[in-house]
């Protein structure tokens, strides 16, 4: 054998020994080896290494550290969007869940549900990409569509098998090519240790450790990283082949990970459909006990456990249907439950709300909490007068979480659950199926208010000068009775009404003039219809050059629009089915409302011109679609969308809170545009 061969085979034999030993210590908790026999098998190898070469390679255990810090990281797209998940924040939301994933497909065989329960661990989620075995590319979430490339930093965490599986001998074949995605954390001790050798060097000192886990793989240079104290579980086999294809459950992909030498926690459990009230009480044990476990949880996640039934049931905006988040309560308040008032939605949909003795919860003050249906005031025992405790659901919605039937002093009453709509007296209705009241009179002048409300909104047909209390008077009045009657308002009537004078009126007609010109797109958003946002609305316009063809449209066509899914296009024939909608669609185009869309050669250049091959950079909280939406009605025009601003960016979407980037992009004179801007260009 000749010396090259010699150390061609010690070198293999080095890497796959220090590839068992470093498994064993970060991932098992089990190490066989002394740190004296593992320092002499490292020394060994990188002694080879630097007298071989022409023998390095990328999985080799001593690449981990190092390479050049990155001036900036590059971006990178991922496959499909990563999504995140709803939350739910007691048993009654998690029956609830239960419930809309089994209804969703009846026909599915009661056996064939199971789901899985984990820890949601607190961190960095990251993709990690493995080809033929090998780590080729490494990611953050970042907003689910676009993350950036931190592989170098990635390395240098020693649970990251840079070669899969670790262990060949197990009989593993080694994938072609494997996606992984898990969450990048650091243990409680870990971060306390880091942290107090900080202060000792007078170093800054961290304030948690998911920001903390965060910052240090965001480190431009990865030796900053390796010095970190970072660990990973993996929590979803995103894409593989091979052996991996063969996986059909959720919980047989985490087990099929392990084997492959990811660590994947101990507390993940699978639960048959039959044993639920089970799973609910572990849920509940997880999260009660995370301040005993050695790192940070915000929940535990519940997850339908057959791929195939993952696939089905799909997802709705940004979050997956087939998955959901318990979390605890946020901080808890007990208060008196003053009123229980009801509020009917545009849709007819009746919604009970509390009304409370004024009190802080988590530094806000809280007067109303929601109440969810009818059912869940029953459930609870509520009455009129009681003590109740509330939190603020996500540390934003006021919830009633339960009564206090200890403190009732005998004055409190029953509530009276009501029978008729607050505003028009109709009798309220439960269709087969659903948990909510509606209220049976399609007139009512609640549900035109909150139509109205909607047709003027900024989401719409944006009439600021119209708002909630133009509507509620107006249709108390008697003077709007359907959509169309906006444009068929008595002014000099409204003169004569006190605080309407001419300058106010004036307000109103110009921005109801100014709506005639919104894009069609926008117009039939307004309408109101269940199920059509304004994205779907885009699709629904650029396929229907006429909106008066609309009513003739059949469930069919509708579906064959890439985009529209037979929910979409069953909500859309059901609206203009009724004569009184197409007599509205009518009314409008009469009034001047813009109903036909460019010719198709003129809406090619527009696109072409506004978003084809353009390159948009979005910041801040959209109020009418997510990121992860915008960035795909983009993608779907031709447009890329980029993680940074830079002299090659066309356009900034700025929503709420936008920070740096917003800045800069004004710092270099690139077309900043606001939600508005943006609808209007999607509407062409």
């Amino acid at each position: 054998m000749t010396a090259s061969a010699a150390a061609t085979q010690r070198i293999a034999h080095l890497r796959a020994a220090i590839r068992e030993h470093q498994y064993r210590y970060y991932v098992l908790d089990a190490p066989t080896a002394s740190d004296a026999e593992f320092d002499a098998l490292w020394r060994e190898l990188v002694r080879l290494e630097t007298e071989h070469p022409a023998l390095a390679a990328p999985d080799s255990p001593t690449q981990r550290v190092g390479g050049a810090p990155a001036s900036q990281f590059d971006k990178v797209r991922h496959g499909a969007p990563l999504l995140s998940l709803a939350n739910a924040f007691d048993r009654q939301e998690l029956r609830a869940w239960r419930t809309r994933v089994l209804n969703r497909l009846p026909e599915t065989d009661p056996d064939q549900w199971a789901y899985t329960v984990e820890p949601k661990i607190d961190g960095l989620s990251v993709i990690l990409h493995y080809e033929n075995g090998v780590f080729a590319e490494g990611a953050t979430r970042g907003d689910g569509t676009i993350g950036e490339d931190v592989t170098a930093n990635l390395r240098t965490i020693p649970q990251i098998p840079l070669r899969i599986p670790v262990d060949p001998t197990r009989g593993l074949a080694t994938p072609g090519t494997l996606r992984v995605r898990g969450e990048i954390y650091v243990r409680h001790a870990d971060f306390v240790a880091f942290n107090a050798q900080q202060a000792a060097a007078g170093r800054q000192v961290y304030a948690n450790p998911r920001n903390f886990a965060a910052g240090s793989l965001r480190q431009l240079d990865p030796s900053v990283t390796a010095a970190r104290p970072l660990r990973i579980w993996a929590f979803q086999l995103i894409e593989g082949d091979a052996a991996a294809a063969a996986v059909t459950s959720h919980f047989g992909a985490l087990v099929y990970l392990k084997r492959l030498g990811f660590p994947v926690s101990d507390l993940n459990r699978r639960f048959a459909d039959s044993e639920f009230d089970a799973l609910l009480a572990y849920a509940e044990t997880i999260v009660a006990q995370r301040g005993d476990l050695p790192f940070h949880i915000d929940g535990a996640a519940i997850k339908v456990d057959a791929l195939e039934l993952q696939s089905r049931l799909g997802r709705t905006g940004k979050e997956p249907r087939w998955a959901t988040a318990y979390k605890q309560g946020g901080e808890q308040a007990v208060t008196r439950l003053l009123d229980i008032e009801i509020f009917v939605g545009r849709s007819g949909a009746v919604t009970p709300r509390a009304t409370l003795e004024p009190v802080a919860v988590g530094g806000v003050r809280v007067e109303h909490a929601t109440l969810h249906n009818f059912d869940y005031v029953q459930e609870l025992d509520l009455r009129l007068g009681d003590s109740v405790v509330i939190t603020r659901a996500g540390d934003v919605i006021p919830k009633v979480l339960k009564a206090l039937p200890e403190l009732r002093t005998g004055e409190e009453r029953l509530w009276p659950r009501p029978t008729q709509c607050p505003h028009c007296s109709a009798i309220l209705v439960q269709a087969p199926g659903e948990v909510a009241f509606r209220c049976s009179n399609p007139q009512c002048a609640g549900q035109l208010t909150r139509a109205v409300e909607h047709f003027v909104s900024r989401g719409a047909l944006d009439v600021r000068t119209f708002g909630v209390k133009q509507a509620a008077l107006f249709v108390a009045r008697g003077l709007i009775r359907r959509l169309a009657d906006i444009y068929a308002l008595p002014w000099d009537e409204i003169l004569q009404i006190k605080t309407y004078g001419p300058k106010r009126v004036a307000g109103l007609q110009q921005g109801l003039r100014a709506a005639k010109t919104r894009a069609p797109a926008r117009v039939l958003h307004a309408l109101g219809i269940p199920s059509i946002g304004i994205q779907v609305a885009v699709l629904v316009a650029r396929h229907t050059p006429n909106l008066l063809a609309l009513p003739h449209a059949t469930q069919e066509s509708l579906e064959s629009v890439l985009g529209i899914g037979p929910e979409i296009a069953e909500a859309l024939t059901a609206h203009f089915a009724s004569p009184a909608a197409r007599a509205e669609l009518h009314a409008l185009h009469l009034a001047g409302l813009s109903m036909r869309a460019e010719p198709e050669a003129n809406t090619r250049a527009t696109v072409s011109t506004a978003i084809e091959s353009k390159t948009f950079v979005l910041t801040g909280k959209l109020e009418r679609m997510s990121r992860d939406e915008a960035a795909a009605l983009i993608a779907s025009r031709g447009g890329k969308v980029a993680g940074s601003v830079s002299r090659k960016t066309d356009y900034v979407l700025a929503g709420q809170a936008a920070g740096s980037k917003l800045a800069k992009a004004r710092e270099l004179g690139i077309t900043v545009l606001d939600e508005e801007d943006f609808t209007d260009i999607l509407a062409g």
